[in-house]
């Protein structure tokens, strides 16, 4: 085998990419999200946990909506349910000051 090919085989295969590494994206929510908003919101999850990626789902209060955290429970609960089999959760929603979240993780294949 040609001494400068070998060389060239080497360095080719540390350029390739290494595997992938899980990595925690954030999506965040209001609780007066629009229908659309909340779909393209939804998209951007799907699209996290396709690549393998751990996504914090965070719901963001302002003044009075602080006081009804059940507005935020309801849409979690339903954006768990679109996801269906394809996520899991890894951390219950929590309320911690002015935001609630949440941690999903791709489910196993």
């Amino acid at each position: 085998m040609d001494y400068g090919k070998w060389k060239y085989l080497q360095k080719k295969q540390k350029k390739q990419k290494p595997p992938h590494e899980v990595q925690l994206k954030e999506v965040r929510f209001r609780p007066k999200i629009d229908k659309h908003d909340r779909e393209t919101k939804l998209g951007r999850v799907k699209d996290f946990l396709g690549r393998g990626d751990k996504v914090q789902l965070t719901m963001l209060f302002r003044g009075r909506e602080r006081f009804h955290p059940e507005i935020g429970m309801d849409i979690f609960k339903g954006l768990i349910e679109e996801l269906g089999e394809t996520a899991k959760v890894e951390r219950e929603p929590r309320f911690e000051g002015r935001r609630m979240t949440m941690t999903i993780a791709p489910a196993k294949k």
